[in-house]
C-alpha cells in the first residue's frame, strides 16, 4: 500500500513566466503524480487563454476585433472575455464612470498603450477628441448569446481587470488538479489558498512606492506585510509607467471623466477582496477617486483598502477599517 506522503514530505514549488506584458509566478504544494512540467505548462495554457482573449496588443484577439469593428454590429465573446467585460461594465455603472473599460483611446493618446509612449502630454483638442469615444454606457451587452454590441469608435481596455481575473482562473486550475495549496500572482496581482506544508498561511508583502524592481524581498522595500488566507490583493501604484514634461508627472491611471491623469498625491492604493477579478479593478478606480472620496466609498462599502499618499514629510498611508482589521488578523 502506498503511504500518503507527510507534512513533512512535502515542499513547496515555484514556477513562473510570462504573459499579458508582465510576469507570472505561482509557488504551491504538489500532489503526489502532478509533474512539475504538467503544471508549469497547465498554468502558461491559462493565462495564454486570457492574453489571448483579452490584450489590445494581438490585432487578432476577441477584444481587439470588436475595438476595429464597424458601428451598429454585434461580437459574440469567449465565455470568458464576455465574463470580464461584464463585471467591467457592471463597476462602471456602479461607480459612476469613475471607472470605464472605454478609456482605451485616452490611456493610447497619453502613450500608455499599445501606441508609442508620450513625452509631452497631448494637445486639448485630442484629448477631447478622444474623449468622444469614451463611454460605457453606449455598449450593450446580450447575456444569451454572449454578444457585445460595437456603436461604433468604442476600444475596450481590459488591463485593469484582465490580470486579477487570471489570477482567480489559475487558482481554479489548480484546484481543478488537487493542489491544496498555492500562491498565485500575475502583474503584481496577487491570491493565496491554503496552508504551507508547516501550516502556515502564505504570507505577503506591499511594495514600497519607489523601491527598485525586484529589491522588493527585502524588508525596507516593503510597506506592510499580511497573510493571504483565501483572499487576493492588487495593488495600483504611480511609479512604474509615467512621464514627465516641464517639471509635471504624468501616471497612467486616466481619469475617464476627465481625460487627464488623476491629479491625486495617490503613490499607491492596495485592495484585499475575496477574488483578484474583483480587487484589481477597485484599485484603479480608488486611484481615480483619490483618497477621500476613495476612502469615505471604502468606508461605507467595508471594502479594504489602503492609500499610500506622497505627503510634505514623505509617504503617508491611510487605512480603512477593514484593511486595518486585516492587518491584525
Amino acid at each position: 500500500m502506498t503511504r500518503a506522503p507527510a507534512s513533512r514530505d512535502l515542499v513547496v514549488q515555484s514556477t513562473g513566466g510570462q504573459t499579458m506584458g508582465t510576469t507570472w509566478s505561482v509557488r504551491a504544494v504538489l500532489p503526489a503524480g502532478l509533474s512539475l512540467q504538467r503544471w508549469q505548462e497547465g498554468i502558461q495554457s491559462v493565462l495564454d487563454l486570457v492574453d489571448g482573449q483579452m490584450s489590445t496588443y494581438r490585432p487578432q484577439s476577441p477584444l481587439s476585433r470588436f475595438n476595429q469593428a464597424p458601428a451598429g454590429s454585434w461580437h459574440a465573446l469567449p465565455a470568458e472575455c464576455f465574463e470580464v467585460v461584464r463585471r467591467a461594465l457592471r463597476l462602471a455603472r456602479d461607480s459612476g464612470g469613475a471607472y470605464d473599460p472605454t478609456v482605451g483611446p485616452l490611456v493610447n493618446l497619453w502613450g500608455f498603450g499599445p501606441d508609442a509612449a508620450r513625452r509631452e502630454p497631448p494637445s486639448d483638442d485630442a484629448i477631447e477628441a478622444a474623449r468622444a469615444r469614451i463611454g460605457w454606457w453606449r455598449l450593450k451587452l446580450d447575456e444569451a448569446t454572449r454578444s457585445l454590441y460595437q456603436p461604433g469608435g468604442v476600444y475596450l481596455d481590459l488591463s485593469s481587470i484582465a490580470k486579477g481575473y487570471g489570477v482567480d482562473l489559475v487558482g481554479q486550475h489548480l484546484d481543478s488538479l488537487g493542489v491544496g495549496a498555492w500562491l498565485v500572482e500575475v502583474g503584481g496581482e496577487l491570491k493565496g489558498h491554503g496552508t504551507k506544508p508547516d501550516g502556515s498561511l502564505w504570507r505577503i508583502g506591499i511594495e514600497r512606492p519607489g523601491a527598485a524592481s525586484g529589491a522588493v524581498g527585502h524588508v525596507d522595500q516593503l510597506s506592510r506585510i499580511l497573510v493571504l488566507g483565501g483572499r487576493a490583493i492588487a495593488t495600483s501604484g504611480d511609479y512604474r509607467r509615467r512621464f514627465e514634461s516641464d517639471g509635471d508627472a504624468y501616471s497612467h491611471h486616466i481619469d475617464p471623466r476627465t481625460g487627464r491623469p488623476v491629479p491625486h498625491r495617490v503613490a499607491s492604493v492596495s485592495v484585499l477582496a475575496d477574488e483578484a477579478v474583483d480587487a484589481d479593478p477597485m484599485g484603479t478606480l480608488m486611484t481615480v477617486l483619490g483618497p477621500e472620496r476613495g476612502m469615505a466609498l471604502a468606508r461605507e462599502r467595508g471594502q479594504a483598502v489602503m492609500f499610500i499618499l506622497h505627503g510634505a514629510n514623505g509617504l503617508e498611508e491611510r487605512l480603512s477599517p477593514a484593511f486595518a482589521a486585516a492587518l491584525a488578523s
